[in-house]
């Protein structure tokens, strides 16, 4: 049976003019009886109109529940906004700038950077470490210029992935693939006595004198599965993240590449709950 989704209708209903979408922002970042910091009294907020902004019943002080969140320096309508981060979570393959311009009837310019605040959002989702049987690979991302594949490529990124089997995921632009980054970022994201599984590259060869149970493949040999020990679950994510990019983006920079890996990463790891997608991320608004 398929997962139950949110449909655009509920969206709609939730959703259905700026005034709502500021009213839930104000909820999240100051609850449902917020306390004036001018007179510290719990107050009724009354919307003052024509800005976004809320006045305490009490003492007259305004409050900006945008200010500190991704709206804040924007003059685009929040229902905008809010369709756009609906969009992110009802697509598997992201949604390029030049979508959004023609969904939200806004110019490229504009679109661009909604695209790009929602991706900083979905970046900040913290799942904390990856548990259980997990996978650690390296790929390649990107670059102009023409140069061979694999570990080195020329003007390419270099990205790392820790996935546990059938759960989260982690990804994240590192300088290189040398032990010493590599071996940071897995004691940072992995408890110790987890199982590892990874491929032949030598900066994982000391994982288990640190305290994992470690075991590879060979992938020079085209030795892929050895019983339980494989990488198909994180090579099988890098398959449908370079699918992504470049079927919806042709070409991501470095320099952004990290938000898009924010992105895709928070898709994945709701991917069992597509119904509350989007109310997860419209709750990362009060952080």
């Amino acid at each position: 049976m398929p997962a139950a989704t949110y449909t655009f209708n509920q969206f709609q209903q939730d959703y259905p003019n700026d005034e709502a979408c500021l009213d839930k922002i104000m909820e999240l970042r100051y609850g449902k009886e917020p306390i004036c910091p001018a007179c510290q009294r719990k107050a009724k907020y009354h919307r003052i109109s024509k800005r976004r902004a809320y006045a305490c019943q009490f003492s007259g002080e305004h409050v900006y529940p945008c200010v500190g969140t991704i709206f804040e320096k924007s003059t685009t309508p929040l229902s905008k906004w809010f369709f756009a981060m609906y969009l992110f979570t009802t697509t598997r393959h992201g949604v390029a700038a030049k979508e959004l311009e023609r969904q939200l009837g806004v110019t490229y310019k504009c679109a661009w950077r909604i695209a790009h605040q929602i991706r900083k959002l979905m970046g900040t989702m913290n799942i904390g470490q990856i548990f259980g049987e997990v996978e650690a690979d390296e790929t390649y991302i990107g670059g102009k210029k023409p140069g061979k594949r694999g570990r080195g490529a020329a003007g390419k990124a270099v990205v790392m992935g820790i996935k546990g089997r059938e759960g989260n995921v982690k990804t994240q632009v590192i300088k290189d693939a040398k032990r010493k980054t590599i071996e940071s970022i897995i004691h940072q994201e992995v408890p110790k006595g987890s199982s590892i599984y990874t491929d032949e590259w030598w900066a994982y060869t000391h994982l288990n004198k640190q305290g994992f149970i470690h075991d590879t493949v060979n992938h020079v040999t085209k030795e892929y599965v050895n019983r339980n020990i494989h990488t198909n679950s994180i090579e099988g994510y890098w398959s449908q993240l370079k699918r992504s990019i470049k079927g919806t983006h042709i070409h991501v920079s470095e320099k952004h590449l990290p938000k898009y890996l924010g992105e895709f990463d928070f898709r994945h790891n709701n991917r069992k709950i597509p119904d509350k997608m989007f109310a997860k991320m419209v709750n990362l608004l009060q952080y």
